[in-house]
């Protein structure tokens, strides 16, 4: 556990959010080694039946992540004030919560995949492969809802290092599980889908194993657990909005793969592996902003408004540094990246355009997830799910949809329309920031005196 309270802004939220951001990275690896196993071994169907799989994943999942990320903000400000009673109410209610939301997920996504798949547009003799993905990969809820909200608490309290340790363990028995099952079982694309499970399965039972031994205050007890309705209300106030807005992403994310899908299954996917290289360059951003947020709380908890601008001020120059670099090695060297997920020069080459033309906007998302960073932590999620949801439905899939149409433009309307919904997003999250509104938005507050109220 970390007080981010006291302590050079710069250099705790860097140490906080590096952690985070290693972690970030591994869990993307999951992602990746299946599509570099699944587009070398078993081919592009294959391959778009796993790139299409990813939105609607997170689509069924995203309510429930930003929910729980509501929950990160509540600890972080109970920890930044020195509540413990409410701390532990907090992580107790949580689990709870996770408990019963992937039961409900995993139903939901059993019986909805094949109509949404359909409904994408996605070509029939992809659909068999994809659904039987994501089949097995919901049955493994409980155990990817458990590890991030077990993570989620740790964040909460100052320790981005813990869940990091257990999530490199994770990764690297998928990929060699990933190789045993396709490459030597020849089990195709359910064995993608069984070696993920299992492998989330190991790293949230290896966290609670380690908690239970090691943090008594942390331990995770069926008999302990006991639900607390104003905790569970703050949550939703606070993570409902993040929820809805997580959503609205992943809408967004199954609109653009519609319109992607007019253009066949070179198409799909290229769009698809270069998805996910576009993961791995956002993760700095994600990572210091989910940081930003945890600093945000813990000081507004410990009535430290003062340290918020600094840290903002301090997490917008590292990142930029990311921003900068991971911008020139996509435009350039794009074709190599590429080339790790196919062997077909169609793909490598459309995977190239977008990633020279989204590659060169990184600085956009980056600015735009660290203010919107501040925001969260703050405990107001409303607002940057407004912001969200004009940036992306007003602007990116309106303009994804006619520019593709054109007949000059095609496919490569869709690539330019992200920027476009990046540039929508940080300006209208900088003018909120200014505005000051966000600081009322606190769990824990203080009256002109600095008194609890």
């Amino acid at each position: 556990m970390k007080d981010l309270s006291k302590g050079a802004e710069g250099k705790l939220i860097f140490k906080f959010a590096v952690p985070m951001l290693l972690g970030n990275i591994f869990q993307q690896l999951y992602n990746v080694v299946d599509t570099v196993i699944v587009g070398k071994f078993i081919g592009n169907e294959a391959l778009a039946a796993v790139g299409t799989s990813f939105p609607i994943i997170f689509m069924l999942i995203s309510f429930i992540i930003g929910i729980t990320m509501g929950f990160t903000i509540i600890i972080s400000q109970y920890f930044g004030a020195k509540d413990m009673e409410s701390v532990k109410k907090a992580i107790n209610t949580l689990y709870i919560f996770v408990f019963f939301a992937s039961i409900i997920v995993s139903v939901a996504g059993s019986l909805l995949s094949g109509w949404i798949f359909r409904l994408v547009d996605l070509p029939e003799q992809i659909i068999p492969q994809a659904q039987m993905f994501l089949i097995i990969y919901f049955s493994g809820m409980i155990f990817l809802f458990g590890y991030n909200g077990t993570s989620a608490i740790l964040r909460g309290v100052g320790d981005s290092k813990t869940p990091l340790y257990f999530l490199i363990g994770s990764v690297s028995l998928n990929i060699l599980l990933d190789l045993l099952f396709v490459i030597g079982f020849g089990w195709g694309i359910k064995g993608v889908a069984f070696a993920t499970v299992i492998s989330q399965a190991f790293a949230f039972l290896a966290q609670i194993l380690y908690l239970n031994r090691y943090h008594s205050f942390l331990r995770f007890s069926i008999r302990e657990l006991k639900f607390d309705r104003r905790i569970f209300n703050q949550g939703i106030r606070i993570g409902l909005p993040t929820g809805f807005q997580q959503t609205f992403v992943a809408a967004g994310m199954l609109a653009l793969y519609w319109i992607v899908n007019q253009f066949g299954l070179v198409a799909n996917a290229a769009y698809s592996a270069a998805g996910r290289i576009d993961m791995f360059a956002v993760m700095p951003a994600m990572s210091f902003s989910a940081a930003l947020s945890t600093f945000v709380g813990q000081n507004l908890g410990a009535n430290r408004p003062d340290r918020v601008k600094r840290g903002l001020r301090d997490t917008i120059l590292m990142t930029f540094g990311f921003a900068l670099t991971i911008s020139v090695v996509t435009v350039f060297f794009g074709r190599y990246l590429m080339m790790m997920f196919s062997n077909d020069p169609e793909v490598i080459e459309l995977g190239r355009m977008y990633l020279m033309i989204v590659g060169s906007f990184y600085i956009l998302f980056t600015t735009m997830f660290i203010i919107n960073g501040v925001l969260r932590g703050a405990g107001d999620t409303f607002i940057p799910m407004i912001i969200t949801l004009l940036a992306l439905w007003a602007v990116r899939v309106p303009i994804a949809y006619l520019l593709s149409r054109s007949p000059e433009i095609g496919l490569y309307g869709v690539f330019w329309s992200i920027p476009a919904g990046w540039f929508t997003g940080v300006v209208l999250a900088t003018l909120y920031y200014l505005s000051g509104r966000w600081k009322s938005k606190a769990v824990v507050r203080y009256n002109a005196e600095g008194k609890r109220v």
